[in-house]
């Protein structure tokens, strides 16, 4: 087993089999040593934050698995805090993407004069790129096609996964008395086809419980209480 990357949060190993493992850390982002999943550093660490991250991962991607879309999972083991994932190929040098169902957080700061705080939104899909230096710029899909990232075609296939998969998400987190209001995700390419990849964990989504932002650690407590 050779690693191949150093990440904030995990670190990628290759394995013989030609598929790859992560493995989660406890450090989190965040700045003078207070958590930020926004941010762009490693701020602190917290202990048993990896293990909990990858429960909730399994948990997922399990379920969006089940209902056909195609992801990078491929199994996890909990004891030792790791995941087994096929290969896969990333958009540009990484693209994330955001699928909104209220308007809060940056997209308010962006659109405020057009739409309350909290006003709901439907599945409202956005991409900015993984650029630390750059703070992370939005990208449109002509953007994403005249910069040679993705096709058209690319561009539409992530838009409806990531919709349909924030719907499994957000009905799953009713059930738990929970509102889902934004949540990121990244995708990739294995072959010809477009899966999901990385990390489905608490820092990254926005959730409410009866009005009120949940922070992310509180958020997995009462996510396996």
């Amino acid at each position: 087993m050779k690693k191949i990357y150093t990440g904030k949060t995990k670190d990628v190993f290759a394995l013989d089999n030609g598929n790859y493992l992560l493995k989660f850390k406890d450090d989190v982002t965040g700045t003078d040593g207070v958590f930020d999943p926004g941010a762009n550093t490693v701020g602190l660490s917290i202990e048993g934050v990896g293990r909990v991250n990858l429960r909730m991962s399994m948990y997922y991607f399990e379920k969006i698995i089940a209902a056909g879309i195609p992801t990078h999972y491929v199994s996890a083991d909990l004891d030792k805090v790791t995941m087994e994932v096929l290969p896969a190929k990333v958009f540009g040098k990484g693209l994330e993407v955001v699928c909104r169902r209220r308007a809060v957080g940056s997209f308010f700061r962006r659109y405020g004069d057009y739409i309350q705080e909290g006003a709901p939104l439907p599945n409202y899909v956005e991409m900015t790129f993984k650029d630390d230096a750059r703070e992370d710029p939005l990208v449109t899909r002509d953007g994403l096609i005249d910069l040679g990232i993705m096709s058209g075609e690319q561009y539409d296939a992530i838009k409806l996964l990531t919709q349909k998969i924030t719907d499994i998400i957000a009905a799953d987190m009713a059930e738990k008395n929970l509102e889902l209001y934004d949540i990121k995700f990244e995708f990739g390419y294995n072959g010809d086809q477009v899966i999901l990849i990385d990390e489905i964990a608490s820092g990254n989504m926005r959730v409410y419980k009866d009005g009120e932002y949940i922070q992310p650690m509180t958020l997995s407590e009462l996510f396996f209480a």
